[in-house]
């Protein structure tokens, strides 16, 4: 069943009732309640129980269930690599021993460099970078809504210009449906990589990024969130609630325990290298061909597993102290984990609507070539925004833009770009995307204080990479 224009309201709601009264939980289960009363034909009853069974219903894919598990296990991560003395090890050393970083830029610059050297997969990279930089941040007055930016920004942009992970598998897959039905022909691997130059918003963004880090120079929301940290040392607004608890943020090291990085950097290393080698596993010796969701998860439980050998066995923690600390960690996740079942369940209700493909609709076989690849990004931002999901807004949008493309005579390297490149931007801006609620977590920052003042300088990204793409469309 078709549902047109009655498709798009459900992610309207969510999105205004989450930025109006910064209440995710209440703005999310909303959306999908709205989604499902319009399903059922506005039949509030059944519309409140098929809405329940969609929240349960979430854990009926697997790859949903590995990634709230991996948000649980992170926390338990982070929590243990504080309570080792490995965080606090890590800030001795770049601050007092080697003077590496010794003002607000070097504190940017360390969640900058980590989002850009840990291209594995998205998650980790937020996580990281988030999560070891805070304390520096927070030390030199950096707000959390700018560490949430630097960490948003440097995550996904990454990972889809450097595709040697789960992104590459799943880009080369959808690519690949196409060669095998005919409606392109060549190397699925040679199109993805001659796409890449092509995703302008996602170099612009890095550029960006780096840009404010440098000059200090900022504006909008982001400028009031600076000032206030460094004028009135307040890192969050007065009233903001930071989505991670409380109980994770104030980890101390363990008394008694003598602060080491290498507490934090191995488990880390662990944690990182075991994505390519679960790829690889997965992929059945092809890297490209692996299980993004169930390599992170693998490396979450190895990262644990290594963890546990590594303190217990320097007598940092006993095994009821490790446990104990594990525990506490999982508990402080709840929140986002929750946030990401609702995020889920939204997305699937959405899906069932067909909002994507309502939207893509619209100007399928409607524009003139060269306005293409401008409109596919436009279009695939926009469905990025509505349904919180790049990886979903690829599936939707490659088909419609290569076959678009192939019927205008259009550039098919600059569709692939563009729709990867409006994916990326429309989960920036989108406060139901999981990658937005992950980098709200590991930086300790009000969600919706996070999506707004992120907004302005991914819409400003956006107009440029528009430019761009006309410019390809009509001169390139």
């Amino acid at each position: 069943m078709e549902y047109g224009i009655w498709s798009v309201l459900p992610p309207i709601i969510a999105i205004l009732l989450a930025v109006r009264t910064k209440q995710v939980f209440i703005s999310l289960f909303a959306g999908v309640f709205t989604a499902e009363l319009i399903i059922s034909g506005f039949q509030p009853v059944t519309a409140l129980n098929t809405s329940l069974n969609g929240i349960v219903g979430v854990f009926a894919e697997a790859w949903i269930t590995k990634t709230i598990i991996f948000s649980f296990l992170v926390g338990a991560i982070i929590t243990l690599i504080q309570a080792s003395g490995g965080v606090e090890g890590f800030i001795h050393y770049l601050t007092i021993k080697t003077k590496t970083i010794k003002n607000k830029r070097g504190a940017m610059m360390l969640a900058y460099i980590l989002g850009i050297v840990i291209f594995v997969e998205s998650s980790i990279t937020i996580l990281v970078s988030g999560v070891v930089a805070r304390p520096l941040t927070d030390k030199y007055k950096v707000s959390r809504e700018n560490l949430a930016y630097i960490c948003d920004s440097t995550s996904a942009p990454v990972c889809a210009l450097i595709p040697l992970n789960g992104w590459g598998a799943t880009l080369l897959g959808i690519i690949g449906v196409q060669v095998t039905a005919g409606v392109i022909s060549g190397n699925p691997v040679e199109i993805l990589v001659k796409s890449l130059p092509y995703q302008f918003y996602s170099m612009i963004t890095i550029l960006s990024v780096f840009f404010y880090i440098w000059t200090g120079k900022h504006w909008g929301p982001m400028k009031k969130a600076e000032n206030r940290a460094s004028k009135e040392g307040k890192l969050m607004r007065d009233g903001a609630i930071p989505l991670v608890s409380t109980d994770t943020t104030e980890i101390k090291t363990k008394e008694g325990v003598s602060p080491h990085m290498m507490n934090m950097l191995l488990p880390l290393i662990v944690l990182i290298f075991m994505i390519p080698f679960s790829l690889y596993i997965t992929g059945n010796g092809n890297m490209m061909a692996g299980s993004g969701s169930t390599s992170v998860f693998w490396a979450v439980l190895g990262s644990l597993v290594f963890s546990g050998i590594l303190y217990i066995s320097k007598k940092i923690f006993t095994l009821n102290e490790y446990m104990n600390l594990f525990y506490k960690g999982v508990g402080g996740m709840v929140p986002v984990a929750s946030l990401l079942i609702f995020a889920f369940a939204i997305g699937n209700s959405i899906n069932t609507l067909g909002t994507g493909e309502y939207l893509a609709s619209i100007v399928a076989g409607k524009v003139h070539g060269g306005f293409g690849p401008a409109i596919v990004f436009i279009i695939s931002g926009i469905i990025a925004f509505s349904t919180g999901t790049s990886w979903g807004t690829f599936a939707i949008m490659i088909p419609i833009a290569l076959q678009m493309s192939v019927a205008i005579d259009a550039n098919i390297f600059a569709a692939i770009g563009a729709v990867v490149s409006g994916a990326i931007m429309g989960d920036h801006c989108s406060p139901i995307s999981d990658t937005t609620i992950l980098s709200s977590m590991a930086s300790a920052s009000d969600h919706i204080d996070h999506v707004e003042t992120q907004l302005p300088y991914a819409l400003l990204n956006a107009l440029i990479s528009t430019l761009l793409f006309l410019a390809v469309g009509f001169w390139g």
